[in-house]
């Protein structure tokens, strides 16, 4: 299954708007990710209209297992980032699914 990396997504903006060039849309992207990690790291939720929203998660302090070993292992709190896409995104998906099925990962 293809995945779009960062370089991808600066090439295909970069190649949609010939006015940019790839070095300031390279600038562009890192400056909106960067905005976007800042806010995160702030506690702030980022929500994209049309795509979708980010939060974070908190997931209390638990144990949890070396799998090798088998010991316990405290695993401390954490707050995670969470992605919950936009119903235009969500459709969007859908509908590319039902004209192409996308193949099961098992």
């Amino acid at each position: 299954m293809p995945t779009m990396t960062r370089a991808d997504l600066i090439a295909a903006i970069a190649s949609r708007f010939p006015t940019l060039t790839v070095k300031d849309t390279d600038i562009a992207v890192k400056e909106i990710l960067d905005a976007i990690g800042r806010s995160l790291a702030q506690g702030d939720r980022v929500e994209i209209r049309g795509f979708g929203s980010f939060r974070l998660n908190y997931h209390p302090a638990r144990s949890g297992r070396n799998p090798r070993t088998g010991v316990a292992v405290p695993v401390p709190e954490k707050y995670l980032p969470h992605f919950t896409a936009g119903k235009e995104l969500r459709e969007r998906v859908e509908a590319s699914v039902k004209d192409a099925p996308l193949q099961q990962v098992a």
